[in-house]
C-alpha cells in the first residue's frame, strides 16, 4: 500500500515490508513455522523530517531499523532510497552493490556500552567507517574524526582514549560521531536513549536535533517511549505485533488518536500536571505471538472496542483524514482520548 501524499518525492519509501524468521527444531533442525516480525509495513520519510517508530517490546521496530540498513534481508517488499535519478530500491541490491550507499545511511545503535568496542580507541573506533568504506586515511582521517567529535560536543584529544573512560551519555556520543563521520543524509536511531538517565537522555536528544538543523539530516527515530517520540519526531508511525497500525502528523496523532492501541500508549505517558485526572487505559491479556498471531486484527483480543468483524477480518491500513492512516474497522465511529496541547518540535527538552 502506497501511503505517500505529499508532492514531493521522499528520501525513503518502504513499500509492504516484510521479515519472517523460521522457527527450527527437532533432530534434524527443520522449520516447523516461523515468526512474522514484520508483517506488510509501509512508510515514508520526507527529506530533513523525523519519522518516530514507537510500540511495545518485541513489535519488530528494531527488525524494521535493520531491514532499512540491510543488516537483516528482507523476505518482501521494497526500500527505496534516494532522490530523482539517484533513487534506487535497496531490497533488491546485493551487498556489494549496497556498499557506495552504506556511506549514506548509518545507525544509531541503543546500548553505548555494547556498540563500542573495549579495545579500541576512539580514533579506532569513528575512523572505522571511513576506511573500510575507503573514504579517508592517515592524516585527513584523524582530521574528520576530530571534526566528529566536535560536533557531539567532545574534545579531539579523547582520540587516544578507550570506551572505558566515559560515561555512558558520552560513550552515546561517540556512537554518534560515528554515525556522521561518513556525512550520511540518512539516519537510523535505534531507541538511542533508552539506555540513559533522563537527565542525560534531554541532552542527547537536543543534540540530534541541533545537529538535524546543522546537517540537514533525516531520522528515523525508534523508540517505545512515546513522551521522546512527541518531542523528537515530525510524524509518528505506531506498531503492534510486527503490523503498522496508525501513522500521522505528530500533532495529528497525539490530539486525535484513531487506533485504541494507539490510545492505550498515550494513556500511559506521564502528565506534567499531578492535579490533572486521566484515566489510564489497561489492555488485559498478553502482546499476540507473532509466531502465532490471533485470526482477524492482532489487536482485538486486548480491545475494548472489539466487535465481530475484528475477531474474523484483518483490516487493512487506510488513509482516514489527510495523511492520516489506520487499520482499524471503527476508526470512523470512535472517539478516543489523545493528548492536548503536543509538544512544539522546535521546542528543546529540559535537563
Amino acid at each position: 500500500m502506497d501511503t505517500h501524499q505529499d508532492a514531493r518525492s521522499p528520501l525513503l519509501e518502504v513499500k509492504n515490508l516484510s521479515k519472517y524468521f523460521p522457527i527450527k527444531g527437532g533432530f534434524f533442525s527443520r522449520t516447523q513455522g516461523t515468526v512474522k516480525a514484520v508483517d506488510d509495513v509501509s512508510f515514508y520519510i520526507q527529506p530533513g523530517e523525523t519519522l518516530g517508530l514507537v510500540g511495545e517490546s518485541g513489535c519488530g521496530k528494531t527488525t524494521v531499523s535493520r531491514l532499512v540498513v540491510r543488516l537483516y534481508e528482507p523476505t518482501s517488499g521494497e526500500i527505496w532510497y534516494g532522490e530523482g535519478d539517484d533513487r534506487s530500491d535497496l531490497a533488491r541490491l546485493s551487498q556489494r552493490e549496497f556498499r557506495p550507499r552504506r556511506k549514506n545511511i548509518q545507525m544509531i545503535f541503543q546500548d553505548p556500552y555494547a556498540s563500542l568496542d573495549p579495545r579500541m580507541t576512539l580514533l579506532q573506533i569513528v575512523g572505522e567507517p571511513l576506511s573500510s568504506n575507503r573514504l579517508a586515511s592517515g592524516t585527513e582521517l584523524m582530521d574528520r574524526v576530530a571534526e566528529a567529535l566536535k560536533m557531539v560536543g567532545l574534545r579531539p584529544e579523547y582520540m587516544s582514549r578507550y570506551p572505558h573512560a566515559f560515561s555512558g551519555g558520552q560513550r552515546q556520543r561517540v556512537g554518534i560521531a560515528r554515525a556522521l563521520v561518513t556525512r550520511p543524509k540518512f539516519i537510523v536511531a535505534d531507541e538511542p536513549v533508552s539506555a540513559l538517565d533522563v537527565s542525560v537522555q534531554a541532552q542527547i536528544l537536543n543534540l540530534l536535533r541541533d545537529l538535524q538543523d546543522q546537517l540537514d539530516l533525516t531520522y528515523l527515530f525508534i523508540a517505545h517511549d512515546l513522551s521522546v517520540i512527541r518531542h523528537i519526531s515530525d510524524r509518528v508511525a505506531v506498531m503492534y505485533v510486527g503490523k503498522l497500525v496508525e501513522s500521522a502528523s505528530r500533532t495529528e496523532l497525539f490530539s486525535n488518536p484513531l487506533h485504541p492501541y494507539t490510545e492505550a500508549l498515550m494513556s500511559a505517558v506521564p502528565k506534567p500536571n499531578p492535579k490533572l485526572k486521566t484515566h489510564r487505559i489497561l489492555s488485559p491479556g498478553e502482546v499476540a505471538d507473532p509466531a502465532n498471531p490471533p485470526s482477524g486484527c492482532y489487536f482485538h483480543p486486548r480491545c475494548s472496542y472489539v466487535r465481530d468483524i475484528c475477531k474474523t477480518t484483518a483490516p487493512e491500513l487506510q488513509e482516514v483524514r489527510t495523511d492520516h492512516f489506520v487499520a482499524c474497522h471503527r476508526a470512523n465511529e470512535l472517539s478516543l482520548q489523545g493528548i492536548t496541547a503536543p509538544a512544539d518540535s522546535t521546542t528543546r527538552m529540559s535537563n
